[in-house]
Protein backbone atom coordinates (compact mmCIF):
# COMPACT_ATOMS: atom_id res chain seq x y z
CA UNK A 1 0.00 0.00 0.00
CA UNK A 2 1.08 3.43 -0.92
CA UNK A 3 0.42 6.76 1.48
CA UNK A 4 -0.71 9.04 0.40
CA UNK A 5 1.33 12.11 1.57
CA UNK A 6 4.06 12.98 -0.94
CA UNK A 7 7.44 10.73 -1.06
CA UNK A 8 10.44 12.38 -0.13
CA UNK A 9 14.04 11.86 -1.41
CA UNK A 10 15.23 11.23 1.95
CA UNK A 11 18.16 8.28 1.57
CA UNK A 12 18.00 6.61 4.89
CA UNK A 13 16.80 3.09 4.80
CA UNK A 14 13.12 2.44 5.93
CA UNK A 15 12.77 0.83 9.57
CA UNK A 16 13.38 -2.44 9.86
CA UNK A 17 10.43 -4.79 8.95
CA UNK A 18 8.67 -1.99 7.05
CA UNK A 19 8.34 -1.52 3.47
CA UNK A 20 6.53 2.07 3.42
CA UNK A 21 8.15 4.98 2.07
CA UNK A 22 7.96 8.04 4.76
CA UNK A 23 6.85 11.35 4.21
CA UNK A 24 9.65 14.32 5.96
CA UNK A 25 7.50 15.80 8.70
CA UNK A 26 8.59 18.48 10.31
CA UNK A 27 10.38 18.55 14.05
CA UNK A 28 7.79 19.83 16.64
CA UNK A 29 9.47 22.90 18.21
CA UNK A 30 11.85 22.55 21.15
CA UNK A 31 10.46 24.29 24.52
CA UNK A 32 12.38 26.48 26.17
CA UNK A 33 15.79 25.32 27.94
CA UNK A 34 14.91 26.73 31.63
CA UNK A 35 16.92 29.16 32.91
CA UNK A 36 19.37 27.80 35.50
CA UNK A 37 19.10 29.15 38.82
CA UNK A 38 21.11 31.84 40.12
CA UNK A 39 23.01 29.46 42.84
CA UNK A 40 23.46 26.91 40.07
CA UNK A 41 24.98 29.18 37.41
CA UNK A 42 27.28 31.42 39.81
CA UNK A 43 31.16 29.81 40.02
CA UNK A 44 33.70 31.99 42.20
CA UNK A 45 36.46 33.16 40.46
CA UNK A 46 40.17 31.96 41.37
CA UNK A 47 40.55 36.01 43.01
CA UNK A 48 37.50 35.35 44.71
CA UNK A 49 38.42 32.44 46.31
CA UNK A 50 41.77 33.29 47.43
CA UNK A 51 40.42 36.59 49.25
CA UNK A 52 37.78 34.11 50.57
CA UNK A 53 40.44 32.05 51.82
CA UNK A 54 42.75 34.94 53.30
CA UNK A 55 39.85 36.61 54.66
CA UNK A 56 39.37 32.77 56.75
CA UNK A 57 42.61 32.30 57.73
CA UNK A 58 43.75 35.86 58.40
CA UNK A 59 41.96 36.12 62.13
CA UNK A 60 43.30 32.65 63.86
CA UNK A 61 46.48 33.72 62.32
CA UNK A 62 47.01 36.91 64.31
CA UNK A 63 45.50 35.90 67.36
CA UNK A 64 47.83 32.73 67.07
CA UNK A 65 50.43 35.46 66.71
CA UNK A 66 49.34 37.11 69.78
CA UNK A 67 48.60 34.54 71.69
CA UNK A 68 52.00 32.83 71.00
CA UNK A 69 52.97 29.43 73.17
CA UNK A 70 52.06 25.76 72.56
CA UNK A 71 49.33 26.89 70.39
CA UNK A 72 51.48 28.81 67.47
CA UNK A 73 53.94 26.15 67.57
CA UNK A 74 51.24 23.38 67.18
CA UNK A 75 50.05 25.25 64.19
CA UNK A 76 52.85 25.79 62.66
CA UNK A 77 53.71 22.17 63.15
CA UNK A 78 50.68 21.32 61.42
CA UNK A 79 51.62 23.49 58.47
CA UNK A 80 54.81 21.92 58.37
CA UNK A 81 53.19 18.56 58.08
CA UNK A 82 51.18 18.69 55.52
CA UNK A 83 53.11 21.47 53.80
CA UNK A 84 56.28 18.85 53.67
CA UNK A 85 53.53 15.81 52.70
CA UNK A 86 53.12 17.76 49.56
CA UNK A 87 56.59 18.43 48.68
CA UNK A 88 57.00 14.60 48.92
CA UNK A 89 53.79 13.94 46.64
CA UNK A 90 55.17 16.48 43.82
CA UNK A 91 58.85 15.04 44.28
CA UNK A 92 57.80 11.50 43.95
CA UNK A 93 56.92 12.24 40.44
CA UNK A 94 60.03 13.28 39.70
CA UNK A 95 60.72 9.04 40.21
CA UNK A 96 62.43 9.77 43.96
CA UNK A 97 61.45 7.78 46.86
CA UNK A 98 61.76 9.70 50.14
CA UNK A 99 61.48 8.27 53.09
CA UNK A 100 57.98 9.84 53.77
CA UNK A 101 56.84 9.10 57.40
CA UNK A 102 60.65 9.78 58.92
CA UNK A 103 60.37 12.77 57.04
CA UNK A 104 56.96 14.35 57.77
CA UNK A 105 57.89 13.14 61.67
CA UNK A 106 60.99 15.24 61.49
CA UNK A 107 60.27 18.50 60.26
CA UNK A 108 57.12 18.01 62.23
CA UNK A 109 59.38 18.11 65.30
CA UNK A 110 61.56 20.81 64.62
CA UNK A 111 59.27 24.16 65.85
CA UNK A 112 58.77 22.07 68.99
CA UNK A 113 62.51 21.52 69.45
CA UNK A 114 63.22 25.21 68.62
CA UNK A 115 60.64 25.66 71.35
CA UNK A 116 61.51 23.54 73.83
CA UNK A 117 65.29 23.86 73.21
CA UNK A 118 67.39 26.63 71.78
CA UNK A 119 68.46 27.41 68.03
CA UNK A 120 71.56 25.02 69.11
CA UNK A 121 69.55 22.24 69.71
CA UNK A 122 67.05 22.51 66.89
CA UNK A 123 70.63 22.78 64.57
CA UNK A 124 72.05 19.56 66.13
CA UNK A 125 68.52 17.91 66.06
CA UNK A 126 68.66 18.88 62.18
CA UNK A 127 72.13 17.23 61.66
CA UNK A 128 71.74 14.33 63.26
CA UNK A 129 68.59 13.36 60.91
CA UNK A 130 70.48 13.77 57.92
CA UNK A 131 73.27 11.62 59.59
CA UNK A 132 70.12 8.95 60.15
CA UNK A 133 68.93 9.04 57.06
CA UNK A 134 72.04 8.51 55.00
CA UNK A 135 72.67 5.36 57.58
CA UNK A 136 69.47 4.08 56.99
CA UNK A 137 69.72 4.23 53.75
CA UNK A 138 71.89 1.09 53.69
CA UNK A 139 69.39 -0.84 54.66
CA UNK A 140 67.38 -0.78 51.47
CA UNK A 141 67.75 -3.35 48.92
CA UNK A 142 67.42 -0.98 46.10
CA UNK A 143 70.84 0.76 46.15
CA UNK A 144 70.29 2.51 42.83
CA UNK A 145 67.50 5.04 44.36
CA UNK A 146 70.41 5.69 47.26
CA UNK A 147 71.17 9.35 46.26
CA UNK A 148 67.73 10.31 45.12
CA UNK A 149 66.13 8.71 48.12
CA UNK A 150 68.12 10.66 50.62
CA UNK A 151 68.50 14.17 48.99
CA UNK A 152 64.59 13.81 48.61
CA UNK A 153 64.15 13.30 52.24
CA UNK A 154 66.40 15.72 53.56
CA UNK A 155 66.00 18.53 51.22
CA UNK A 156 61.75 18.22 52.58
CA UNK A 157 63.06 18.48 56.11
CA UNK A 158 65.01 21.31 55.16
CA UNK A 159 63.11 23.10 52.97
CA UNK A 160 59.41 22.87 54.81
CA UNK A 161 60.47 22.12 58.40
CA UNK A 162 63.61 23.63 59.46
CA UNK A 163 63.21 26.89 56.98
CA UNK A 164 59.32 27.58 58.35
CA UNK A 165 60.14 26.81 61.71
CA UNK A 166 62.28 30.18 61.73
CA UNK A 167 58.34 31.35 62.81
CA UNK A 168 58.80 30.29 65.89
CA UNK A 169 62.14 31.32 66.45
CA UNK A 170 60.83 34.33 65.58
CA UNK A 171 57.95 34.29 67.82
CA UNK A 172 60.14 33.98 71.08
CA UNK A 173 63.23 36.23 69.71
CA UNK A 174 63.09 38.12 73.33
CA UNK A 175 64.52 35.35 74.77
CA UNK A 176 67.05 35.75 72.49
CA UNK A 177 67.71 39.34 72.33
CA UNK A 178 68.15 39.43 76.14
CA UNK A 179 71.74 38.54 75.59
CA UNK A 180 71.93 41.10 73.19
CA UNK A 181 70.58 43.72 75.84
CA UNK A 182 67.29 43.92 74.78
CA UNK A 183 64.32 44.68 77.59
CA UNK A 184 62.66 41.10 78.30
CA UNK A 185 59.37 41.37 76.96
CA UNK A 186 57.41 38.53 75.98
CA UNK A 187 55.00 39.97 73.43
CA UNK A 188 58.21 41.22 71.11
CA UNK A 189 57.99 38.65 68.86
CA UNK A 190 54.88 39.45 68.29
CA UNK A 191 55.68 42.52 66.75
CA UNK A 192 58.37 41.07 64.39
CA UNK A 193 56.00 37.93 63.64
CA UNK A 194 53.70 40.20 62.02
CA UNK A 195 55.65 42.48 60.66
CA UNK A 196 56.77 39.91 58.55
CA UNK A 197 53.70 38.56 57.59
CA UNK A 198 52.35 41.79 56.88
CA UNK A 199 55.25 42.21 54.17
CA UNK A 200 55.44 38.97 52.28
CA UNK A 201 51.54 38.75 52.30
CA UNK A 202 51.17 42.58 51.18
CA UNK A 203 53.91 41.39 48.81
CA UNK A 204 52.15 39.01 47.23
CA UNK A 205 49.00 40.65 46.69
CA UNK A 206 50.93 43.57 45.44
CA UNK A 207 52.45 41.43 43.04
CA UNK A 208 49.18 39.77 42.05
CA UNK A 209 47.14 42.78 41.51
CA UNK A 210 49.94 45.01 40.00
CA UNK A 211 51.05 42.26 37.34
CA UNK A 212 47.41 41.82 36.38
CA UNK A 213 46.63 45.72 35.49
CA UNK A 214 50.09 46.60 34.32
CA UNK A 215 52.18 43.39 33.68
CA UNK A 216 54.36 43.21 30.06
CA UNK A 217 57.37 42.22 30.22
CA UNK A 218 58.07 38.70 31.69
CA UNK A 219 60.16 37.77 34.76
CA UNK A 220 61.16 34.63 34.45
CA UNK A 221 59.05 32.48 31.35
CA UNK A 222 60.33 29.81 31.70
CA UNK A 223 59.42 28.91 35.15
CA UNK A 224 56.66 31.10 35.68
CA UNK A 225 55.17 32.49 32.60
CA UNK A 226 52.18 34.46 34.63
CA UNK A 227 54.85 36.72 36.74
CA UNK A 228 55.66 40.19 35.47
CA UNK A 229 59.06 42.20 35.96
CA UNK A 230 55.92 45.08 36.72
CA UNK A 231 54.30 42.80 39.18
CA UNK A 232 57.01 42.47 40.83
CA UNK A 233 57.99 46.19 41.70
CA UNK A 234 54.58 46.49 42.04
CA UNK A 235 54.81 43.74 45.00
CA UNK A 236 58.46 45.18 46.24
CA UNK A 237 56.26 48.73 46.71
CA UNK A 238 53.45 46.88 48.09
CA UNK A 239 55.11 45.10 50.52
CA UNK A 240 57.49 47.78 51.92
CA UNK A 241 54.57 50.10 52.61
CA UNK A 242 53.25 46.75 54.47
CA UNK A 243 56.22 47.14 56.83
CA UNK A 244 55.60 50.74 57.02
CA UNK A 245 51.98 50.64 57.72
CA UNK A 246 52.74 47.88 60.40
CA UNK A 247 55.31 50.33 62.20
CA UNK A 248 52.69 53.05 62.54
CA UNK A 249 50.08 50.66 63.67
CA UNK A 250 52.39 49.12 66.51
CA UNK A 251 53.83 52.82 67.14
CA UNK A 252 50.24 54.29 67.68
CA UNK A 253 47.65 51.73 68.41
CA UNK A 254 48.98 48.71 69.88
CA UNK A 255 50.48 49.48 73.62
CA UNK A 256 53.24 48.21 75.07
CA UNK A 257 56.25 49.72 72.69
CA UNK A 258 56.77 46.53 70.57
CA UNK A 259 58.15 48.48 67.98
CA UNK A 260 60.36 50.70 69.43
CA UNK A 261 63.54 48.84 68.91
CA UNK A 262 63.22 49.09 65.02
CA UNK A 263 63.38 52.39 63.57
CA UNK A 264 61.68 53.71 60.82
CA UNK A 265 64.68 53.99 58.76
CA UNK A 266 65.06 49.85 59.95
CA UNK A 267 61.71 49.13 58.86
CA UNK A 268 61.98 50.45 55.62
CA UNK A 269 65.18 48.39 54.64
CA UNK A 270 63.75 45.40 56.09
CA UNK A 271 60.67 45.53 54.04
CA UNK A 272 62.48 45.70 51.01
CA UNK A 273 64.41 42.69 51.91
CA UNK A 274 61.82 40.70 52.83
CA UNK A 275 59.64 41.55 50.07
CA UNK A 276 62.58 40.81 47.63
CA UNK A 277 62.77 37.21 48.89
CA UNK A 278 59.48 36.87 49.55
CA UNK A 279 59.27 36.73 45.59
CA UNK A 280 62.15 34.83 45.56
CA UNK A 281 60.59 32.06 47.32
CA UNK A 282 57.87 32.02 45.34
CA UNK A 283 59.50 31.28 42.02
CA UNK A 284 61.63 28.67 44.06
CA UNK A 285 58.95 26.76 44.70
CA UNK A 286 57.13 27.14 41.01
CA UNK A 287 60.63 25.93 39.55
CA UNK A 288 60.00 22.70 41.68
CA UNK A 289 56.25 22.48 40.73
CA UNK A 290 57.42 22.95 36.62
CA UNK A 291 60.22 20.21 37.06
CA UNK A 292 57.55 17.98 38.18
CA UNK A 293 54.69 19.79 35.83
CA UNK A 294 52.26 20.60 38.24
CA UNK A 295 50.24 23.68 38.76
CA UNK A 296 49.89 23.59 42.18
CA UNK A 297 51.32 21.75 45.56
CA UNK A 298 47.73 20.55 46.61
CA UNK A 299 44.01 21.31 46.58
CA UNK A 300 43.25 22.07 50.38
CA UNK A 301 43.14 25.87 49.98
CA UNK A 302 41.06 26.98 47.54
CA UNK A 303 42.11 29.66 44.99
CA UNK A 304 45.43 29.24 46.20
CA UNK A 305 46.13 25.13 46.48
CA UNK A 306 48.24 23.60 48.67
CA UNK A 307 49.85 24.66 52.04
CA UNK A 308 52.66 24.99 50.56
CA UNK A 309 51.49 27.03 47.83
CA UNK A 310 50.44 29.48 50.26
CA UNK A 311 53.77 29.15 52.91
CA UNK A 312 56.49 29.55 49.74
CA UNK A 313 57.09 33.43 50.60
CA UNK A 314 56.79 32.42 54.37
CA UNK A 315 59.92 29.59 53.61
CA UNK A 316 62.44 32.57 52.90
CA UNK A 317 60.89 35.52 54.32
CA UNK A 318 61.05 34.26 58.10
CA UNK A 319 65.10 33.09 58.43
CA UNK A 320 65.68 36.53 56.53
CA UNK A 321 63.58 38.84 58.97
CA UNK A 322 64.85 36.72 61.94
CA UNK A 323 68.87 36.84 61.10
CA UNK A 324 68.34 40.39 60.27
CA UNK A 325 67.19 40.92 63.69
CA UNK A 326 69.95 39.48 65.23
CA UNK A 327 72.41 41.28 63.15
CA UNK A 328 70.32 44.71 63.59
CA UNK A 329 70.49 44.30 67.75
CA UNK A 330 73.70 43.07 67.68
CA UNK A 331 75.01 46.21 66.12
CA UNK A 332 72.90 48.66 67.83
CA UNK A 333 73.56 47.39 71.60
CA UNK A 334 76.97 47.60 70.68
CA UNK A 335 76.86 51.10 69.41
Amino acid sequence: MVSDTPVTSDPSPPPEGRGETYAETPAPPRPPTPRASWSLRWRPSNLTLRLLTAAVLAPPVVWLCYVGGLPFVLVTTLFIAVGVNEFYDFISVKGARPQRLLGVLAASSVPLIVYLGSPFVATSFVTAFLLAVMILQLTKAQVTEAIASVSATFFGVFYVGWLLSHAVFLRFIDQTLVAYGAEPNPQLGFFYVLFCLSVFTLCDSGAYFVGRRFGRRKLAPAISPNKTVEGALGGLAVGTLGALAAKLVFDYLVPGDLSAGLSYTAAVGFGLAIAAVAILGDLVESVLKRDADLKDAGRILPGVGGVLDRIDSALMAFPVMYYLLLAYHSALYRI
